[in-house]
């Protein structure tokens, strides 16, 4: 425990210490230098809040048992710091586990936008209908946390589903909370054409990636064929008269972005490269994350996406994780946004593995 409180009273200082610095008029007129230490600042802050409110709860146990051991006269002053000791105690046995997760080594992902890109996989219409119904349920979580959700491009089916989609959720912390999401989702259910009622099973994978920003990844553009052609489907006479579409291929990885979504081949070029910039990076990412896996040995990957990670068993009302022995009897409240639970249980799972590594080091 010395090593974590060495810790703490370290970054105790460096929060004093960028406080000061923030009211400097040399820090102040550096825009870049004052938001990078503001971040800095914010993200500490927590942790530092934490550890002050734990010397304080410290002191008052030292206090309480000092006062205990002198002997008390009032019998009544007696049993009140008893209380009082017995509440610190507690306080301080939830304080340690709270500062634990704090310090464990942050996902420099976590506070990033997403693109998500769910797509139709094994089991025809009713693959393209699931990859519908997740759709609605991120939909519905990200209404019920206040993000902001806009499709960037899909490809719909005749049934009315999606052969994929592909959307960009906007909000504070989006990563952390959907990054466990990739991966194949499995539907067990009786497809509403299906006259036996006979039960289906069928995929959809989702893929989430982290907003990526230019200072994060460059792109040459020597590295990007762009094609241009004439958008199809929906869209009157105009789409179809206009050269709109944009196909990119980033030629080191062979990533292929297509977009014609948008009206103009302006607009569907910042939408192409907005995802190109992304699926790079993921790419990328991922070989990492795979490489350090291997290392950490986690059960709740983020790298292989065609993992079977969750099925959704509709006749039993029942959804299950795989990766952490989840199952839970409510199908209906989750396919309508309430992922808390299920989201809640593969953070703690994850934490709980980190803190196992990090005390065993």
């Amino acid at each position: 425990m010395d090593k974590l409180f060495d810790r703490l009273q370290m970054l105790a200082d460096r929060y004093e210490e960028l406080g000061e610095l923030l009211s400097d008029p040399d820090v102040i007129s550096d825009t870049k230098r004052f938001t990078d230490l503001s971040k800095e600042m914010a993200d500490l802050r927590e942790t530092v809040e934490k550890y002050e409110r734990f010397k304080q709860v410290n002191q008052t146990i030292e206090d309480d048992e000092e006062m205990l051991s002198m002997g008390l006269d009032d019998d009544e002053m007696a049993e009140m710091v008893k209380m009082e000791l017995a509440e610190a105690k507690d306080e301080k046995v939830a304080l340690e586990d709270e500062i634990k997760i704090l310090l464990l080594p942050k996902d420099p992902n976590d506070d990033k936008n997403i693109i998500m890109e769910i797509r139709g996989a094994a089991g025809g219409d009713e693959a393209s209908l699931f990859a519908g119904d997740l759709f609605n349920m991120y939909s519905k979580y990200a209404e019920r946390q206040g993000w902001s959700i806009e499709v960037i491009d899909q490809t719909t089916t005749d049934v009315g589903g999606f052969k994929e989609i592909a959307l960009m959720i906007n909000g504070k912390n989006v990563y952390s909370k959907l990054k466990y999401e990739s991966g194949a989702h499995r539907v067990q259910r009786v497809p509403a054409t299906e006259s036996a009622g006979r039960v289906h099973t069928s995929t959809a994978t989702v893929v989430v990636m982290p907003e990526a920003e230019d200072v994060e990844i460059e792109i040459d553009p020597k590295d990007i064929r762009v094609d241009v052609y004439r958008a199809s489907g929906a869209g009157g006479q105009h789409i179809n008269k206009t050269s709109s579409a944009v196909r990119m291929t980033h030629l080191p990885t062979g990533i292929v972005v297509a977009m014609q979504d948008q009206r103009s081949q302006q607009q569907n070029r910042e939408k192409a490269m907005k995802i190109l910039k992304a699926r790079v990076y993921d790419h990328y990412a991922s070989q990492e994350q795979n490489a350090y896996d291997e290392n950490r040995k986690s059960a709740v990957g983020t790298g292989d996406r065609s993992e079977r990670i969750r099925t959704y068993n509709y006749p039993q009302n029942r959804v299950t994780d795989h990766r952490i022995g989840l199952s839970l009897n409510k199908l209906d409240r989750v396919m309508n946004g309430e992922l808390d639970d299920v989201i809640d249980a593969l953070v703690l799972y994850d934490q709980t593995k980190a803190l196992e590594e990090m005390q065993n080091a």
